[in-house]
């Protein structure tokens, strides 16, 4: 039960930053709770299979190849995982009516990204005990919380502009980036000290979130102080 709770404490705390985050019009629970819920099942489900099927042409076998770790952390699991969530955000969140604003794409894209993380982090904390629970609080859900925050960012530019599948896959395309740099410094461990590249490519990602977070903030369609400026320019 202790580990349980220390595997999706951290979910929980992102989701709470995000949902105060959301300053000027919240979203449903309903649907929070269903995004999360699809992140939880239906992205893990995607990502297997994509696994399996991006797999088949490329098996990699040699650890100690620099560019096989590059394909499995950018192409294997980068792409995979976040197409996955990428792909119920399209689909699901964007179309609906409560996705009013630029901001709720970074609210959609945290929640489904929060159930993939909370599924899989419950998976490898009860593997691995309380020390992997502990890591991961700090590094995987936190980097899983930033590439849906580019990734949403993005996507909620999309909805409201003529440019809507540029911009979508746009985001996709900065969550692979940051998710394959990411995974690729840890993925090439044989190399000594390689691994701090993780997590100055985490942190770089974390400055463009908490940016794109404010920007949505001050250019919501319910800000009036944001709307007047938008007008003046």
């Amino acid at each position: 039960m202790i580990l349980l709770a220390l595997a999706i404490a951290p979910i929980f705390i992102i989701i709470f930053y995000i949902f105060i985050k959301d300053k000027y019009e919240k979203e449903p629970t309903r649907l929070l709770v269903y995004n999360f819920l699809l992140g939880a099942i239906v992205s893990i489900m995607i990502t297997t299979l994509l696994y399996i099927v991006i797999d088949i042409p490329l098996p990699l076998k040699n650890h100690d190849s620099i560019f096989e770790q590059f394909i499995k952390a950018f192409f294997v699991v980068g792409l995979s995982e976040e197409f996955s969530k990428y792909i119920i955000i399209r689909y699901y969140s964007q179309p609906h009516e409560e996705y009013n604003e630029p901001f709720d794409g970074i609210v959609y894209a945290v929640m489904v990204s929060m159930g993939f993380a909370a599924t899989e982090n419950v998976m490898y904390v009860l593997q691995g005990g309380m020390e992997v629970a502990i890591i991961r609080a700090f590094t995987a859900v936190p980097a899983h919380a930033t590439f849906a925050i580019l990734m949403g960012y993005f996507m909620g530019k999309a909805k409201f502009s003529k440019n809507r599948f540029i911009l979508n896959l746009t985001g996709l395309f900065f969550a692979i980036l940051f998710h394959g740099a990411y995974d690729f410094f840890l993925f090439i461990d044989f190399i000594p000290g390689i691994w701090m590249g993780a997590f100055i490519s985490l942190f770089v990602g974390i400055v463009f979130a908490r940016k794109a977070i404010r920007k949505h903030q001050f250019n919501s369609h319910f800000n009036i102080q944001g709307a007047r400026g938008n007008k003046e320019l």
